[in-house]
């Protein structure tokens, strides 16, 4: 029987490493299928807002001023310091509308992470809620949490930052 559920096992980790190496040979070639490589504009999606109960679709975001989607998750350490970073130079992107979505499913977590960065302080801070939908997800292809996509005044994507947010960059990409 301790034979049997070696050979098991062992069986499960060589198909196991064969499925991974087969999808790492087509990344490239998902990575240039991404849709928003091939859409350049913001999409159309739903937030649930920090209510619960308030639906906001991306569709509605006005023009005029630069435009960031940040991804991610209230119980991300990296989360958690890019938003203190962000907090600390939101004077120098005041200019910039952001849309801050989770796809975390505790409220109680996204409600805190709302409350500890006092989120409700900032006006440029325009939705704060839930992609109930996980369609930031599978439309950027995240890997990692925070990721933040950046548009220009006109809704046209300026640079998807995976991870290393800084105010510097975002600054200086909207300030040309």
């Amino acid at each position: 029987m301790k034979n049997l559920l070696t050979l098991l096992m062992l069986s499960i980790f060589f198909n196991y490493n064969a499925i991974a190496q087969k999808d790492t040979d087509t990344t490239a070639k998902k990575i240039d299928t991404l849709p928003y490589l091939k859409y350049p504009t913001i999409p159309a999606f739903n937030i649930l807002s920090v209510d619960s109960v308030t639906i906001f679709n991306t569709y509605n975001i006005p023009k005029g001023r630069p435009i960031a989607l940040m991804f991610f998750d209230p119980d991300c350490k990296h989360c958690k310091a890019t938003m203190k970073l962000l907090r600390a130079g939101m004077d120098s992107i005041k200019n910039i509308r952001i849309y801050m979505l989770t796809p975390a499913h505790s409220w109680e977590n996204i409600r805190k992470f709302y409350a500890e960065n006092h989120i409700a302080d900032y006006k440029n801070i325009e939705v704060y809620g839930r992609d109930y939908e996980f369609f930031f997800f599978a439309y950027y292809g995240v890997k990692f949490v925070p990721d933040l996509a950046l548009y220009d005044e006109n809704k046209k994507l300026i640079k998807l930052f995976e991870t290393d947010i800084t105010v510097k960059d975002l600054y200086e990409l909207t300030h040309k």
